[in-house]
């Protein structure tokens, strides 16, 4: 070999190791570039490009500075169908699923039309078009969870304490004393009312024209709802909410899966419980839930009210409303017991269960666990190089990868099967209790029908009344159990048995002699 060809091969040598070296540090260079443009990008989640206020009740100029979140927020338009609830294309009719629904609420406006729940996106809409509130007159306090109704509550509450109201001092803070001012002027006013009020609003974006129904200020519950528009911390904004989680704070009821209750009772209880001072973040990831998914009284003979004075079970609230009275127009006299509505079929006061998830989740083995309400419904997931809660608001069973798997190491189809299982036996449940509950409104008609005065029939009424709620209840919650499965069945067992002792009392009546009529009566 001459010396040429070895010079040769060593410049050949020497350029594969160059062009190795070069190669190599381009793509340590650009690995390291990367790496800094994620972390750049970790720790500027969000570019204010718009700004956004305490008016800003539209979510379209929150989404320009958090697209993800408000693309995911449209998603909730379009969710397909779960079995028993959570998802919905096109919401079916519970009462023609579940026919004893029809009776359980006849006298009631849920006994014209009663649908499956949808997405966030549609709950300002399927209100303002349910037959329940266009055939029958409801409650402006229905909107309290409904719409984004904080800067409505806000101006009515300024004008009641005689401050300047203008667009920009309404937008300036959340004002909380003037929020609770407005809250309870408006509770007792009529749908109608308040959804005027809702549309005089600034929304910041645009001002409503006159007969225009596609640029109203009434926009369903957004981004503001549970954000702080400057800090984008969360925050509960409603008032039933938090004068209810105040009143279950100063209760005996344990909590154990809310520490922070804990921690301010140790302190001492003093002043009032702040969950958006008190709270911590992982609580509130379920309160800014609570602030709607709950019981509540919303109609319009007192202040919107969530009865968590004694606790969060069934009988704890159901303990408040045995005991609370309706306000009367005279100082001197004791107001009336009080009740949602009066069973039409027999004639019997009763409550009636809302949607109780957050109650029903706290007696739960997930809540127990530090588990929150987004932690399921509202996963963690990575975009690049952010981590995000997903706006996309709906069932876990849709979404169990992220929602479940983060936690339970099996397969997807053992998960589904498990809850499968849990919600089919509640299902089942809530049918027996159901066919109870039937049964005993035949007997108590029958009872009527043979006689039975009001003085008879007053404790068969009192255990219609707990049989009703319980089934009620777990009937109107949206897990179908999965929240709590063995309160549920607790729960629903209750029912049955009042139920059938409703019944047994029923027939005691018939071996007694009727009702002797009362002086004055017509023979």
């Amino acid at each position: 070999m001459t010396t040429s060809d070895n010079r040769s091969r060593s410049l050949g040598w020497l350029a594969l190791l160059t062009g190795t070296v070069a190669a190599t540090t381009f793509g340590v260079v650009a690995i390291l570039v990367n790496i800094f443009e994620r972390k750049q990008e970790a720790r500027t989640p969000f570019v204010r490009v718009v700004e956004v206020d305490e008016v800003s009740t539209d979510p379209k100029p929150w989404g320009l500075n958090f697209p993800q979140q408000y693309e995911d927020y449209l998603k909730t338009v379009d969710d397909e169908y779960t079995d028993y609830g959570g998802n919905h294309a096109l919401p079916p009719s519970k009462l023609e699923e579940y026919p004893w629904l029809k009776r359980l609420f006849a006298g009631y406006a849920f006994s014209i039309e009663y649908r499956e729940a949808r997405g966030h996106a549609h709950m300002l809409a399927d209100q303002e078009v349910t037959r329940r509130v266009t055939e029958v007159q409801q409650a402006g306090a229905c909107l309290h969870c409904h719409a984004s109704i904080i800067p409505t509550y806000r101006r009515i509450g300024m004008e009641q304490l005689g401050q300047e109201v203008t667009a920009a001092k309404l937008a300036e803070s959340f004002n909380q004393e003037a929020v609770m001012a407005g809250f309870k002027a408006v509770s007792q006013q009529t749908y109608e009312e308040v959804h005027a009020e809702l549309e005089k609003t600034p929304d910041g974006v645009v001002e409503a024209a006159a007969g225009d129904p596609h640029l109203g200020n009434a926009h369903p519950v957004s981004c503001i709802d549970c954000h702080d528009p400057k800090t984008m911390a969360l925050r509960v904004t409603r008032p039933g909410f938090l004068i209810g989680i105040d009143k279950l704070a100063n209760s005996d009821d344990p909590v154990p899966h809310l520490p922070s209750i804990a921690k301010w009772r140790k302190a001492g209880s003093k002043g009032t419980y702040d969950p958006n001072t008190d709270a911590t973040r992982q609580e509130l990831r379920s309160f800014v839930c609570g602030q709607c998914h709950v019981e509540y009284y919303c109609a319009n003979k007192m202040t919107l009210t969530f009865p968590w004075s004694n606790g969060l079970k069934v009988e704890d609230l159901e303990a408040e409303w045995d005991s609370t009275t309706f306000p009367s127009e005279n100082a001197d006299e004791t107001g009336e017991p009080f009740y949602d509505y009066v069973h039409k079929e027999t004639g019997t006061k009763v409550y009636k269960a809302q949607h109780p998830e957050f109650e029903l989740w706290s007696q739960g083995i997930h809540a127990r666990a530090g588990v929150s309400c987004a932690d399921c419904h509202m996963p963690y997931e990575k975009v690049g190089a952010t981590k995000v809660s997903s706006h996309w608001v709906r069932s876990p069973m849709t979404n169990i990868n992220k929602a479940c798997q983060t936690c339970h190491k099996v397969s997807e189809q053992e998960i589904k099967d498990r809850v499968d299982l849990i919600q089919h036996r509640t299902s089942d449940l809530i049918d027996r209790a159901a066919a109870a509950v039937t049964e005993m409104f035949d007997a108590i008609i029958a009872a009527r029908e043979a006689g039975a005065s009001d003085e008879q029939l007053k404790p068969i009424r009192d255990l219609q009344r707990k049989a009703m709620w319980r089934l009620d209840f777990i009937a109107s919650e949206n897990s179908k159990g999965f929240h709590a499965s063995q309160e549920s069945a607790r729960i629903l067992a209750e029912s049955i048995d009042y139920s059938r002792q409703a019944i047994a009392g029923c027939y005691q009546l018939e071996s007694e002699p009727a009702a002797e009529p009362a002086k004055g009566d017509a023979s």
